[in-house]
């Protein structure tokens, strides 16, 4: 289990490093399809598998859909304090320097990374198959974030290499998070369920708060738009009808 937590951390990690593959001007074009995707499949997984799985394992254990279902809540105000936490320690734009906001892009990513870790962990411990589409949807989310930190750390100054060894050394707290976040859950038995609630809820908020209304932003003719909602669309169908597969079959 330890060993399947810190591969998918390590992967989660290593797609700091996309600058290096891809060149982020091809990527650019492609990024309005990639963050539909992404909402998509992080409401879908949310709606089709964590929150439902994580249920079930806690009616098992006694506990009543209207306590546990709080969770989810929970996570979505965990979320929001994260996020506003970052905001309020990143650099306005007009208020300071730019070296000072890439230095501030680097360490809210790594209490982001590290939170990551310890809601993968939390998914593995309750299956596998969770803790791998916790780990894709985690990923998929990441690729467009990914970018924008490698873009923001250039635009700070950073010479390329630089930019990428340190988004990768920040990522890496996913790492200790999953690691620390598997220790945690071995030791109190019984609180995986509840970590994959908040995560639910984790996935909820940025997929309404921040992918969403940027779906809605930049100016696009009807032919993207049209493609980026049926992306958004059949992302949540598809993945309601794979996710009922794997269940039934398992």
């Amino acid at each position: 289990m330890l060993l399947n937590i810190i591969l998918a951390t390590v992967a989660i990690s290593l797609i700091s490093l996309i600058g290096l593959a891809v060149s982020y001007k091809k990527v650019k074009k492609l990024l309005h399809y990639i963050i539909s995707f992404a909402a998509g499949t992080l409401i879908a997984v949310a709606f089709f598998d964590l929150i439902p799985h994580s249920l079930e394992e806690l009616e098992v254990a006694g506990f009543h859909i209207e306590e546990s279902i709080i969770f989810v809540a929970l996570g979505i105000v965990l979320f929001f304090l994260i996020e506003r936490w970052i905001h309020w320690h990143h650099c306005d734009k007009h208020d300071c320097s730019k070296r000072s906001a890439g230095i501030l892009i680097l360490v809210g990513d790594f209490v982001h990374n590290f939170i990551d870790g310890i809601l993968i962990a939390g998914a593995f411990m309750l299956d596998f198959t969770t803790g791998l589409f916790t780990t894709l949807t985690v990923a998929i989310h990441e690729i467009p974030q990914e970018f924008g930190d490698f873009a923001v750390l250039l635009h700070a100054g950073y010479k390329k290499k630089k930019a990428l060894l340190y988004n990768f050394i920040s990522a890496l707290s996913a790492v200790i998070g999953g690691v620390l976040g598997f220790a945690m859950f071995t030791q109190v038995d019984g609180i995986a369920p509840f970590a994959v609630l908040i995560t639910a809820g984790g996935f909820l908020y940025i997929a309404l708060s921040d992918i969403v209304p940027e779906m809605h932003q930049h100016e696009k003719d009807r032919k993207m738009l049209i493609l980026e909602t049926l992306i958004f669309i059949v992302t949540i169908i598809g993945f309601y009808f794979f996710l009922g597969a794997m269940h039934g079959h398992a």
